[in-house]
């Protein structure tokens, strides 16, 4: 794929925390970042983001965090805002799966 095809995405980083950790409830900040693409410490500002937001609770075991996500929230932007949390995971998890 050509550098100018790879310049955007669809969906935010937000969007890709959050279907990754959808996937993977037990997912380390680490994980996230190398799975997204981003830093571990954009990772933590996404996931506090989502947790203060309401989408997505982390919940503290032992030494690690377990993320629950919540499927019944709309999504905050206008144009999806018709559309819940769950209509994202759904429409993406079986390539989540796949991957």
């Amino acid at each position: 794929m050509p550098d100018s095809q790879r310049s955007w995405h669809f969906l935010t980083n937000h969007a890709h925390v959050l279907l990754s950790l959808s996937a993977d409830p037990d997912a380390t900040v680490r994980d996230l970042a190398q799975r997204v693409g981003i830093t571990e410490r954009a990772v933590m500002r996404i996931v506090r983001d989502l947790d203060q937001g309401g989408f997505i609770e982390r919940e503290r075991d032992g030494r690690k965090n377990h993320y629950t996500v919540h499927l019944g929230p709309s999504l905050r932007h206008p144009v999806e805002n018709h559309c819940t949390v769950g209509d994202l995971v759904a429409m993406f998890s079986s390539g989540l799966r796949d991957s």
